[in-house]
């Protein structure tokens, strides 16, 4: 399945959205890889290893299920997610990039891959309908919490370093 969509982050046709700067949305794309608990609720625990100057690596454990997967950080532009594959679990992406088309508009793009070929995507299609919708949901609420910690101040540079 390889599933995509836009967020719109300032609208400057819409004076009640608040604007945010790139460096608070690059902020708290970031937040989310390392602290993934405040944007999943069903996490039970993140354990980050492995850094580099540009990403590292975490093992989540929802429960009984653990995922590792590597992040890769392209900054103040992209945030990426590599799951390889491992037991019962296919290899996957996400990767969320920060566009701003022009000077007043900023977007996140969602784009997922789960690595599967035509074939399976095609035999999967019913269960990869609620999937993307599933995937949809949580990226408005990452935007929805992101928004929250931006007007706590939160994401502000002094904050975070």
């Amino acid at each position: 399945m390889k599933f995509e969509h836009l967020i719109e982050i300032n609208d400057p046709l819409n004076p009640l959205i608040d604007t945010l700067t790139v460096e608070q949305v690059w902020r708290g794309l970031v937040l989310r890889a390392e602290s993934p608990k405040l944007f999943v609720p069903h996490l039970d625990e993140c354990e980050i290893s492995e850094r580099t100057d540009n990403g590292f690596s975490r093992r989540l454990r929802y429960g009984e299920l653990v995922i590792e997967d590597k992040v890769v950080l392209l900054p103040q532009l992209q945030v990426r997610y590599a799951v390889a594959a491992q037991k019962d679990i296919s290899a996957s992406s996400l990767v969320m990039t920060i566009e701003m088309p022009d000077e007043h508009s900023l977007w996140v793009r969602f784009q997922y891959d789960d690595g599967n070929d035509a074939a399976t995507d095609a035999a999967n299609a019913m269960y990869d309908d609620f999937r993307r919708s599933a995937y949809q949901e949580s990226d408005i609420d990452t935007i929805r919490i992101l928004r929250e910690l931006a007007a706590e101040g939160r994401l502000d540079a002094g904050l975070l370093n």
